[in-house]
Order: C-alpha cells, then structure tokens, then sequence
C-alpha cells in the first residue's frame, strides 16, 4: 500500500484518467461530485478582489464556483503536478477569458507561490491521495500561504458510516466503477484505485485531527450521509 502515496504513481495514475476523469467523476457519482465542489466552495463565501488558491486543482472542476458576476476581480491559482491535467486545466482556463487565472504544474508540497498570500484555499478531492504524514506537510503548507484570517475548504469522497449505505456504496466503488473506467478507458485497474484509496482514507476526521492546531480553527462537515466529508477552517494567527 506504501507505492500508492508516492507522488510519481499518483502522478502517472491522474495523467492516465485525464481522457475520461470529467465525465468519469460526473457519471459515477450521479452528479453529487459537482454538487459537493459547489458546496465545498461556498463554505468559503469568497469575497471579490481576493487571492483564490486551488490545490490538487486537476482540471479545474472547482473554477466554475469560484469565479463568477461577484468575484469577478479575484485572483485564482491553480496547483496540479500531473502534466495531463493540467493539459486539461490550460483548456478550461479560456472558458474564463475575463477572470485571472495561474495555472502552475508544481507539487502541492513544493510550490512558487509566495508566503501568506492566499485569502482562500480550496481542494476537491485530493485528500484521499495522501497518509497520514503527507496531510500534516498539507496542513503545513495551507499554514505557509494562507493570510492570517484566511480560510480553507477541502473535500473528499469517503466510506459513509451507514450500515446499510455502506456495503452498497463500497460495492459500487471497488466494482461497477472499474467496469465504467474499462469501457471508457479501457483498463479497469486504473479506476479501482478510486475503490482502494477511499477505503484507505475512510473519511476527514484523521485530516480534521492534524489540522487542528493553535492556529486554526477547524469544522468537519459530512455530505450526503458521509459519501462525502470534508474540513473547512480559518487561520488565527
């Protein structure tokens, strides 16, 4: 399971999805995916004028939410290591033509982007990729380029705590999903992993747990009875 956390197979695995990863994700969760980056956005309630970040931006799903008629002077940065998806994130950017929009193909944990100069962090679902150790370098960077008083928003799907939902929904995960990602893709194994890292990952709360800390304040949110959780936060200090 160690190989799975390595940046160069989880760069390799989003670089082999980025043909199908949009109507992929839209598909296979019936929609809910767009759903929950639209409220995973909205929990910042992002005012005009500010510096947007978008970690793990993939192809830019999230853009969509942020910029919009009331944040059409912000700023947004997108962070993405994988080249083919950012591929796709240079081709979503000219669906913007008037909004201000970075696109870095850097790693989330090594980065050009200066010092406590983000009002907003946001990522949809990049958590899930990530140990233990890997979310505590992530609280630590959100650390780095957050304003004091700035606020995060982060969001993944996970394993609901239904007893009914649960065997359903990991069965759909780790078994039909793959059977789509053959007929779309061509290989199965590619969207099992989806299946395996979120049974790995569970949900937010050990996320919640290292991100509470001195200075942050930290809230953990479920969406739709758990498919989904996430944190958002402010920093104090």
């Amino acid at each position: 399971m160690k190989e799975i956390y390595e940046p160069k197979f989880v760069e390799k695995l989003f670089d082999k999805m980025s043909s199908s990863y949009a109507y992929m994700n839209y598909l296979t969760s019936f929609g809910f995916s767009e759903r929950w980056r639209k409220q995973c956005v909205k929990a910042l309630h992002i005012e005009d004028g500010k510096v947007v970040v978008d970690l793990m931006t993939g192809m830019g799903e999230c853009w969509k939410h942020v910029l919009n008629k009331n944040t059409i002077n912000s700023q947004l940065i997108a962070v993405d290591f994988s080249s083919e998806m950012i591929k796709q994130a240079e081709k979503n950017k000219l669906k913007f033509p008037h909004s201000k929009i970075t696109v870095l193909k850097e790693d989330v944990f090594h980065n050009s982007i200066e010092d406590e100069s983000a009002d907003y962090i946001i990522s949809g679902f990049g958590l899930k990729t990530f140990n233990a150790e890997q979310i505590n370098a992530l609280a630590n960077e959100i650390d780095r380029l957050l304003k004091p008083t700035g606020t995060f928003s982060l969001i993944d799907v996970s394993v609901p705590k239904n007893n009914i939902l649960k065997p359903f929904y990991m069965f759909y995960l780790n078994n039909i999903v793959p059977l789509l990602g053959k007929l779309f893709l061509g290989s199965p194994e590619t969207y099992k992993m989806l299946g395996i890292y979120t049974e790995a990952f569970g949900d937010s709360k050990n996320a919640f747990q290292i991100f509470k800390r001195d200075n942050f304040e930290v809230e953990y949110i479920n969406y739709f009875y758990g498919c989904a959780t996430g944190i958002k936060g402010r920093k104090i200090k």
